[in-house]
């Protein structure tokens, strides 16, 4: 018999793995937090015998390194990859016994093509393949990025992709389970497909890497490439270099004169409080990134690199959370922070700021003179239509230009809500008279907008 437990990473839309027998077992990919695998493993009374990785990430910071490193675990590391710290190079075909009473063996299947070095694993038992962990590979009805590599790869890797899909798929059983790290809210993915399970069966009849021929997948797939987080160039680096230890105990705390004299200095506050709070009062010149949301992601791709940031929560709980979804991207510990609530992170006679919320049958219904409408998506978002005559800078790029914000009261919106959010917080610390859309992008139309594809 064997286990495989998923480790949900939801803040970064990526899952990590745990499998193995009775006495022993593999973790593949491990976030940086390595204490939650840890636990996992004592849960299910196994010792970690091997920690394994599909690739060097871009999208986090591996606790591959560590783990081993506490586990005693042989770590191996596809072999084309090029990484500093100790580790056993693993080649294609190889097999590596996890555990030998269940009959357990890993295998390597080279799989390139997300990076050159990518590397899948089928788990056997007793010979035959019963699960595939597929990183960034083969994914639920769509595979891995190959653009995040080199500029000049990109069309290669794409093509590889299409024959790394091909292989699975060729050489496992329809009923293997495939089980990748990527492809669940990740920026790693080219796409996302509906559904959380899959074998390699589903996928021939579904995935787009096994139901087109290659010049149309790759032509497709290269023109539906979205925007690259801005941190991501800092992930290899660190997983080729091997991050330190994480530290997750309590920051330093900010009172409202530290917090002022933050905020003066340059330095990032970040306000962890959902929008709704947020809108109503917040420190002036603070920004809101919401502890419940994409919060690693998106702090890490718009704060500039090493800025000190100061966290702002409304618990202990919600800070103590927020760090560690930090942590896996590189942001290792916080300059200071508070918990509470506006009231008490204002200095005496002052008063928190605010601005309003609206929906998109508000801004239909408000006259358009004196008033800009910013669109804070992704550039493949609103090419599947926009707002007539509104502006566009993807919330990425807002911290940047907000001088290119015309002139007028700003309703800024995004798909949902959360995005705008973020928006309004930087347009208002820079002083701008804001309005955040809180709405489906959905119901612009339906409000009587006219919302445009050209």
């Amino acid at each position: 018999m064997f286990f495989v437990d998923t480790i949900e990473l939801a803040g970064l839309g990526n899952r990590s793995y745990l499998a193995g027998g009775e006495r022993t077992a593999v973790a593949v990919d491990p976030p940086r937090d390595i204490d939650q695998v840890i636990a996992a493993a004592a849960r299910r009374g196994v010792r970690i015998s091997h920690v394994v990785e599909t690739h060097v990430h871009n999208d986090y910071v591996t606790g591959g390194p560590e783990l081993a490193r506490v586990t005693g675990a042989a770590y191996l590391v596809p072999a084309a990859a090029r990484v500093a710290h100790r580790h056993t190079p693993v080649h294609d075909g190889e097999r590596h016994e996890i555990d030998a009473a269940a009959g357990l063996v890993l295998r390597a299947l080279v799989t390139p093509g997300h990076t050159p070095h990518h590397t899948s694993y089928a788990l056997e038992e007793d010979g035959t393949a019963v699960a595939v962990f597929t990183g960034g590979s083969l994914l639920v009805g769509t595979v891995g990025r190959p653009d995040l590599v080199e500029p000049r790869l990109t069309h290669d890797l794409a093509r590889a992709q299409h024959a790394s899909a091909h292989r699975l798929a060729a050489e496992l059983p329809d009923d293997t389970a495939v089980l990748p790290t990527h492809g669940f809210g990740s920026f790693c993915s080219s796409g996302r497909a509906e559904g959380e399970a899959t074998t390699i069966g589903k996928e021939k009849t579904s995935n787009e890497a096994l139901t087109r021929d290659v010049d149309t997948f790759v032509a497709d797939l290269l023109a539906g490439l979205d925007d690259t987080p801005a941190y991501y160039a800092h992930m290899a680096p660190a997983n080729a270099e091997g991050s330190a230890p994480v530290d997750l105990t309590t920051p330093p705390t900010a009172d409202a004169d530290d917090i002022a004299a933050r905020l003066a200095a340059g330095e990032w506050v970040v306000d962890l409080r959902n929008r709704v709070a947020f809108a109503e009062g917040h420190v002036a010149g603070s920004f809101n990134f919401e502890a419940e949301g994409q919060l690693a992601t998106y702090l890490a791709w718009l704060i500039p690199w090493g800025r000190p940031v100061t966290l702002l929560a409304e618990s202990a709980a919600q800070l103590a959370a927020a760090q560690r979804e930090l942590v896996r991207v590189g942001i290792d510990r916080p300059a200071a922070a508070a918990t509470g609530e506006p009231s008490s992170w204002t200095r005496d006679g002052e008063a928190p700021a605010a601005f309003p919320r609206a929906t998109f049958a508000d801004l239909a219904d408000h006259p358009r003179e004196g008033i800009v409408v910013l669109d804070v998506r992704r550039t493949v978002e609103r090419s599947t239509g926009f707002i007539e005559g509104s502006v566009h800078i993807p919330v990425h790029s807002l911290h940047r230009r907000v001088h290119e914000v015309p002139d007028g009261q700003v309703w800024v919106h995004c798909a949902g809500g959360m995005r705008a959010a973020i928006a309004a917080s930087l347009l208002d610390a820079a002083g701008r008279d804001v309005v955040a859309v809180d709405d489906s992008f959905a119901a612009a139309e339906k409000a009587g907008l006219t919302v445009r594809t050209r």
